[in-house]
């Protein structure tokens, strides 16, 4: 059978590279869109911020004309005449010691200019970690070389929190020297700042705090030792009875465990603060909700002038420059269009929002009702992936609070019997939250007895649900939450 040619017709559905550049930016951070036109601006000449451009307009003195010019010239020839024939020569050498100390021959110090002084950056001072503190506490001992290079090794691999995970074995194969050595230098580390570093579990960081604490021998060193899991369920009765001691002892003692740190190493720990900028306002006037962009510290974009000057130019530019000029304007249309496309849809989004979780906004979390991504698209006109991009990494700023776009949208809990609306599944968690806050602490509330206190609120949840929500609250069982005393 030969080749042959065959037409045929037929529909299909394309996504353009400006399209895909759409669908992408909808789904951007407030920082990722931040640096994606920072990088647009570098790429694109035709592009350029208008907040930039005004700064630098306002800074640059205006240029001068050529009769302001003469007459500045003509003054500085007078000046000059004046000088020379008047006598009034100035005396530089006599000027400048003046700044010479009075009594002194030597010239005081002049001020550094502001392109002397270090940047802001190299003013900050840079905490210690944890690994320079135990090195510097291991320089201070008089220990051979061979000891030292095994602790600089030890050091090396305790983690963020303190810990030694690595075992003996393969530190002393490091090291080229036997477990016994490297056992030998870590006792001398866990002697060191903070108390309980270079543990190889819980139980041997919680011993080594009691023993610098002269605590050894105790019936908290025996709590620790042997009942650490009981201690753990608050079994104080079953530790008392193993430990021949009363259930008030047991409690005492966990009290002082208590306060023990279970992490050495959290002190060090490099924690920054997360910032979060919301992408949009939501506030009221005259009783009613308005939606306001934040576009405060995001790029304004334009097109340059002196391009668009150049495409009409019929002359000056030859027909490349002009091919190139025209792609990259139309790259930059595109790009502005599709940004003032995001910012309206993120607008009609949390215009959405506000109008079907009025009751939140107005009373607080405990009035969020129930919404999915479908309510939302059907009320905008929009598909549901749409709406989930739009509300991916975006933030509001409500007078409830800053809330990420998608913490409105959650599952319902049906009333008992359908009587009544349904309510959000973030309410009854809340609800849960509670009622573990006001629980008595010597009979904390089980998970059953939770479901049995929803049931009595006409909310009908199973018990494992309220396992779940308690777990997503980071809530401990009951047993964990008991306390004898």
């Amino acid at each position: 059978m030969g080749p042959r040619l065959d037409l045929r017709l037929q529909q299909k559905l394309i996504m353009t590279p400006q399209l895909q550049q759409a669908i992408r930016l909808l789904q951007l951070s407030r920082l990722e869109m931040n640096q994606m036109i920072t990088q647009e601006i570098m790429e694109n000449p035709l592009l350029e911020d208008i907040a930039l451009e005004t700064s630098e307009e306002e800074t640059s003195l205006p240029p001068e004309s050529d009769t302001e010019r003469r007459e500045e010239d003509s003054q500085f020839k007078e000046v000059e005449q004046v000088e020379e024939f008047g006598g009034l020569s100035f005396k530089w050498d006599e000027y400048l010691d003046e700044d010479t100390a009075e009594g002194s021959k030597e010239p005081s110090y002049s001020r550094s200019s502001s392109e002397d002084l270090p940047s802001y950056e190299q003013t900050l001072t840079k905490p210690t970690s944890l690994v320079d503190h135990l090195l510097w506490q291991l320089s201070l001992y008089s220990v051979t070389e061979a000891e030292k290079r095994i602790g600089t090794i030890i050091v090396g691999n305790i983690d963020d929190d303190g810990y030694l995970r690595t075992p003996m074995e393969e530190i002393g194969v490091i090291a080229g020297c036997g477990a016994d050595e490297v056992e030998k230098v870590l006792e001398l580390i866990q002697t060191f700042d903070p108390q309980g570093v270079g543990a190889r579990d819980l139980k041997e960081c919680l011993l080594i705090q009691i023993e610098q604490l002269g605590l050894q021998g105790t019936l908290i060193s025996a709590v620790i030792e042997h009942h650490l899991g009981d201690l753990e369920n608050k079994k104080y009765a079953v530790i008392g009875r193993s430990l021949g001691v009363s259930v008030e002892e047991v409690f005492q003692a966990s009290k002082v465990i208590e306060h023990l740190e279970p992490k050495p190493g959290r002190p060090f720990s490099s924690t920054e603060n997360l910032y979060i900028i919301p992408d949009v306002y939501v506030v009221k006037l005259e009783g009613n909700y308005v939606v306001i962009l934040n576009d405060d510290g995001l790029p304004r974009l334009r097109i340059n002038p002196y391009y668009k000057r150049l495409l009409r130019s019929k002359e000056t530019a030859t027909d490349l420059t002009k091919a190139y000029v025209e792609d990259k304007l139309r790259s930059a249309l595109w790009l502005i269009r599709s940004i003032e496309q995001r910012n309206r849809t993120i607008c009609r989004v949390s215009e959405s929002i506000v109008k079907f979780q009025r009751d939140f906004f107005d009373r607080g979390i405990g009035y969020l009702k129930p919404l999915v991504l479908k309510q939302v698209a059907d009320d905008i006109s929009m598909h549901e992936s749409t709406i989930s991009r739009v509300t991916t990494h975006k933030y509001m700023y409500t007078p409830q609070g800053i809330f990420e776009l998608k913490f409105f949208f959650n599952s319902s809990v049906p009333r008992l019997g359908g009587e009544g609306d349904s309510l959000s599944s973030i309410t009854v968690r809340e609800m849960i939250r509670r009622m573990v806050v006001e629980e008595e602490p010597k009979k904390p509330l089980t998970d059953q007895e939770i479901v049995e206190a929803l049931k009595l609120k006409n909310i009908g949840i199973a018990r494992r649900t309220v396992a779940k929500y308690r777990a997503w609250l980071n809530i401990p069982s009951a047993s964990k939450r008991k306390k004898p005393f």
